[in-house]
């Protein structure tokens, strides 16, 4: 199953002696003004569908925490991450424990090189209310109820939560400058947090057909779940 390594602000008061009318003025030129900033900042749930509509491929690194329930274990890793849509993706993890999620738009692949093992699901059942699902997959609503947090140095944030009680996941967290997936936080149900930082981001990279299949190395052992 894809991410098996996931088991991963201002007020200001003034006072002025400015006659009535031209306080008056001053407010309502504020409140234009509000009004247009507001429409011209996407919140975290615009930014997201705006990444689903416009970005269609993408790839780029990452840096990957994982902190246990109690707040005190934690685990670091880095790799890349590769998409293209529909649901085809590959996700890249470096030594010291690697291993290889691909999906190649029917099946998800999760390969092992230590220890020589793979297996594989089909996509319909691997995805659902997944990571991957609402990064490169398309229908959100399906899956996720979304709801938009209050933007953090200047990333837009929103909060995905799964549908289904059994999906595995309690929340997922997603963070976007424009276009550009920034950042990445799953919380899953036994309330392990995983967060992700992205790096060197490509928006719309070409991505070679290649990237997206797997062929088992002589030796794997495959195991096949239903």
């Amino acid at each position: 199953m894809p991410f098996l390594r996931f088991k991963a602000l201002q007020v200001f008061h003034g006072r002025s002696v400015t006659p009535v009318r031209a306080r008056a003025h001053g407010t309502l030129a504020g409140l234009v003004l509000l009004a247009a900033t507001g429409l011209a900042r996407a919140d975290g749930v615009a930014s997201l569908q705006q990444f689903v509509t416009e970005v269609k491929s993408g790839r780029a690194t990452f840096n990957q925490t994982v902190t246990a329930p109690d707040g005190k274990r934690k685990k670091a890793t880095t790799g890349t991450f590769e998409f293209q849509r529909p649901n085809q993706f590959r996700f890249s993890y470096d030594k010291p424990a690697e291993q290889l999620i691909i999906g190649d738009g029917k099946k998800v692949w999760v390969y092992d090189p230590d220890l020589a093992q793979a297996s594989v699901r089909n996509m319909d059942q691997a995805l659902g209310a997944t990571p991957v699902a609402l990064l490169a997959g398309g229908d959100l609503s399906k899956d996720f109820i979304l709801k938009s947090q209050p933007a953090e140095q200047g990333v837009e944030w929103a909060l995905a939560t799964p549908k289904r009680s059994d999906s595995g996941l309690q929340s997922l967290r997603l963070g976007f400058r424009g276009r550009e997936l920034v950042a990445l936080e799953i919380v899953d149900a036994f309330g392990q947090r995983s967060v992700m930082q992205f790096n060197s981001v490509q928006v719309n990279a070409k991505v070679a057909p290649e990237r997206f299949r797997f062929d088992p190395p002589a030796g794997t052992d495959v195991m096949e779940q239903r």
